[in-house]
């Protein structure tokens, strides 16, 4: 396995002399290889020549996701495509993937990082990892799979279906760690509890991540199990899973800073805040090769504090987000976007541009809802005529985001009008 727990505890000033100097080389690198960051600097009149220090930060400009589509496909790649290894990618508002990429030392870099998250939690080569995320173009269940085998884990690839079947393996394999989303941990939990089958499981603890999950839901999953449970987290933009997560401590997730240069500013003004004052995250990836990103903003809400933990760990540390600057959905840990629904419905051409969404949490599983009119000559065919076209609208939504989205037909006008600014979305989960 490639760790230096040392990372995890260096010095203040040591830390920031290596990210600074990371940062020149990773500004100089872009500046030359991405035509798009270039002409962004130039505009503002910054050459790679102005970054001399951790200080220099904020002379740079920001990026978002939107930079990323319009520089879809891989107009923000800093590494010939010959050098790129491996593509991800996570869904976006216009349709079209918002794609990272990754060149061999990005990988090695990644397992590295999901690999100290998993020694944090106290998971090594004898343990058994239940790897319960979607495995393919989302990089929850890859990443955790490959940082497991760099710790020397036995993994057990179930993806993120079929419930029966991940119990029986969790059962016969005596796995004796599991790695998904908190609300589908609880979802089996119940499963299993049913079957009066807890005594039965081996774990020892859970890395949960993927969408937004409060203390006590941690606490609830602790007690349940009888097990230690740990908060991961990432996105695809930056790497994925093992941008940072917290320890037995939990107070806060420890950031991999010598990998990834963490600023948390106010989400309108774009200035720095203070320590322990919440704002947005922001990001800059000091060591990628095929994706760097430069102050990227995640929109993830949290605060951040440098004093060292009581693990012993000097890295910086982020609270448990309290949300988003813009209005993204999380369901089953897929991002989504009411704009993606309507462009799905849209297209199919068979209903009204009127459409609701509705979420809730139901046994500690998130479902979707969406309500859409149609004519009402709908209403009076023949029932297999609504039901024909629910499958077809169900099918549609699941193709463009991914997961299953139940599908409610109503009659014209039944959805509140709006003069103002509409309102699409009506979530009514409660984080317990």
């Amino acid at each position: 396995m490639i760790w230096n727990k040392a990372k995890e505890c260096m010095d203040r000033e040591d830390m920031r002399n290596l990210q600074g100097a990371r940062l020149k080389k990773l500004v100089d690198r872009i500046y030359h290889n991405v035509p798009y960051y270039r002409e962004k600097m130039q505009a503002i009149g910054l050459s790679p020549w102005d970054i001399n220090s951790l200080d220099d930060i904020e002379k740079l400009p920001y990026t978002t996701k939107e930079d990323i589509r319009e520089n879809y496909p891989f107009g923000l790649f800093a590494a010939p495509l010959s050098e790129v290894v491996r593509i991800h990618a996570s869904s976006g508002t216009t349709g079209k993937a918002t794609v990272v990429g990754y060149t061999r030392r990005d990988i090695e870099i990644w397992k590295e990082c999901v690999a100290r998250v998993l020694a944090m939690a106290g998971i090594g080569k004898d343990d058994k990892i239940q790897v319960s995320y979607g495995y393919g173009l989302f990089t929850g269940g890859l990443g955790l799979h490959y940082g497991a085998e760099n710790l020397g884990a036995m993994v057990v690839p179930m993806s993120s279906s079929n419930t029966k079947k991940q119990i029986t393996m969790m059962e016969d394999l005596e796995c004796t760690a599991i790695a998904c989303t908190p609300s589908y941990l609880l979802h089996l939990i119940e499963e299993i509890a049913e079957k009066g089958e807890l005594e039965k499981l081996t774990l020892k603890c859970a890395i949960c991540g993927g969408e937004p999950w409060t203390e006590n839901m941690r606490i609830q999953i602790e007690k349940s199990l009888g097990i230690k449970a740990y908060d991961i987290y990432g996105l695809s933009e930056i790497m994925g899973p093992g941008v940072a997560a917290d320890c037995k401590y939990h107070k806060g997730l420890h950031i991999y800073e010598d990998h990834f240069l963490p600023e948390v500013v106010d989400p309108v003004t774009l200035k720095p805040v203070a320590e322990g004052e919440q704002g947005e995250l922001v990001i800059t990836t000091l060591t990628k090769e095929a994706f760097p990103l430069i102050r990227y903003r995640t929109k993830d809400l949290t605060s951040i504090h440098y004093d060292p933990c009581d693990c012993g760990r000097t890295s910086a540390r982020i609270s448990r987000f309290t949300g988003r600057s813009d209005d993204m959905l999380i369901i089953r840990g897929v991002n989504i976007y009411p704009t993606q629904i309507e462009a799905a419905l849209l297209e199919l051409g068979e209903t009204k541009p009127y459409y609701m969404i509705y979420v809730d949490r139901v046994d500690n599983m998130d479902r979707m809802e969406v309500w859409v009119e149609v004519e009402e000559k709908f209403f009076s065919d023949e029932i297999r005529e609504l039901e024909r076209l629910t499958d077809k609208f169900e099918y549609a939504l699941r193709q463009a985001l991914g997961i299953k989205v139940k599908v409610k037909l109503v009659e014209p006008k039944t959805i509140e009008r709006s003069t103002g600014k509409s309102i699409r979305v009506i979530d009514n989960r409660k984080i317990l």
